[in-house]
């Protein structure tokens, strides 16, 4: 059976933001049991020219849309910086809800279609498929993985980031 582009790519998003909203949690936990400030800890960043766990969550989900970029609706509305572990949860919970609403139907189908998209400040247009394969799944995965690695030195473990697999 060949793989669709929605089977390809949303139910993965979908268990990596579970996973990443597990590790967020457990990091929220210890902030709270630690009493560190939770500002300092979502400002957090592996190196000083990378983004800082907030950023980093944010750019996870606005990667997962890239589903809606291709069926060609409307993106849910996001602010642009999160301010805390609640605003984190729920841009998490706005982008996995958004993915459970798209159908296979939006995405298969639609492999040549053209995306345009904003890479490095300049727009670009990409063929769905490869847009979705191997531009928006490598950044879900590099950013939800970076985020776990800023957080990693707190009760987390590999089996929070993989979060739950598919049971059949």
């Amino acid at each position: 059976m060949a793989l669709s582009m929605y089977s390809g790519f949303v139910p993965v998003c979908l268990q990596l933001l579970t996973g990443l909203k597990t590790v967020l949690q457990k990091c929220e936990t210890h902030t709270t049991e630690q009493k560190w400030d939770p500002s300092v800890v979502l400002n957090m960043r592996l190196y000083p020219d990378m983004f800082t766990l907030e950023r980093q969550v944010r750019q996870v989900c606005n990667h997962a849309l890239g589903a809606g970029r291709v069926a060609g609706v409307d993106l849910p509305s996001l602010p642009d910086q999160d301010n805390s572990f609640a605003e984190i949860h729920a841009r998490i919970d706005k982008t996995a809800d958004f993915l459970k609403g798209l159908s296979a139907s939006q995405l298969d189908g639609k492999e040549d279609s053209q995306v345009t998209v904003t890479i490095g400040g300049q727009p670009q247009s990409l063929k769905a498929q490869n847009y979705l394969y191997h531009f928006a799944m490598l950044q879900v995965q590099f950013h939800a993985t970076t985020a776990y690695d800023i957080v990693r030195h707190v009760a987390v473990g590999k089996r929070d980031y993989l979060g739950p697999r598919p049971t059949n």
